[in-house]
């Protein structure tokens, strides 16, 4: 059998820890996982960790291997699993990835284009001087820079202005230009798999989510965080309303509103990313037999 990858991705709540956990015991073989915010030992409850009953006992990959002060990004995901897939399929033909970070799936299915490592004093400064001017004042560098990636980029985001600026000081080239977009040919085959469900049922699931997060702990957890707050890893859905309560700015049942509200943005921002991915087939997490089905059909 050739090597395979299955591949589950979806928007957040959506059940993609147990699916992914129940088809690695299905094929007896491990769970990689593509949550970039996982990846942090000291962000656990906000990020939906999973639990010992959804795992089941199976191996999972790339969860607490990273603290919040350490640098990581898409390019570093795709070099590391692609030297662990390897390893592992020596002794497994099948292995699972599972994820909602879709730059992060598409990384290692699809490759990413091979960018320098930022300089740290780059970053610094360029924070800085968002504090001191703010984003407003980044756009115009960027523009100034590289105006075919400031043409396309989301302007209201503030990691991927910063990207595009960083890589075009520390090289003296346009960000744009290390843009290829072409696929990288992989030697394993993969199948993706969506998970999708009526959306009345996944907001649902995503504010009971929040209850329960609140219920194990997170605003403590975020008060612990609170001092790393300007850290990239903690411009996170969960982390940043609580931060706005710590200080002052609202009351904690308005934050927890807001963590709801935010992270169901968030879910529809995941769908419209994959949902343009045609390789991806999308099924209901409670049908575990007809996914089954579709992934014997295609190993």
């Amino acid at each position: 059998m050739q090597n395979t990858l299955i591949v589950i991705t979806g928007p957040t709540a959506s059940g993609k820890t147990r699916v992914a956990a129940g088809l690695a015991r299905e094929w007896q073989t491990a769970v990689i996982s593509a949550d970039s915010r996982q990846m942090y030992r000291e962000m656990s409850i906000g990020t939906a960790k999973p639990r010992p009953e959804e795992t089941g006992g199976v191996p999972h990959y790339f969860i607490d291997h990273l603290s919040i002060h350490d640098y990581y990004n898409a390019s570093m995901f795709e070099h590391e699993t692609l030297e662990l897939m390897q390893q592992l399929f020596r002794e497994k033909s099948v292995l699972v990835m599972a994820g909602g970070s879709g730059l992060y799936v598409n990384a290692v299915c699809y490759g990413i284009d091979d960018l320098p490592r930022v300089d740290q004093k780059i970053r610094k400064n360029l924070m800085n001087i968002c504090k001191r001017e703010g984003m407003e004042k980044l756009r115009k560098m960027l523009w100034e820079r590289d105006p075919d990636y400031y043409r396309t980029v989301d302007l209201s985001n503030p990691k991927r202005v910063l990207k595009g600026l960083e890589i075009s000081i520390m090289t003296g080239k346009p960000y744009s230009t290390f843009l290829t977009r072409k696929p990288k040919v992989r030697d394993f085959r993969m199948v993706l798999i969506g998970l999708t469900l009526p959306r009345k049922e996944l907001y649902k699931r995503i504010n009971c989510r929040v209850d329960r997060m609140v219920a194990e702990g997170l605003v403590e957890e975020a008060r612990a965080l609170y001092p790393f707050r300007h850290l990239n890893a903690l411009n996170t859905v969960g982390y940043r309303e609580l931060f706005d309560h710590f200080s002052g700015k609202t009351g904690l049942e308005e934050a927890i509103g807001k963590i709801k509200d935010h992270t169901r943005q968030y879910a529809r921002k995941q769908l419209t990313w994959f949902r343009k991915n045609q390789d991806i087939v999308w099924f209901h997490p409670g049908n575990r037999e007809e996914i089954v089905k579709y992934i014997k059909k295609h190993l």
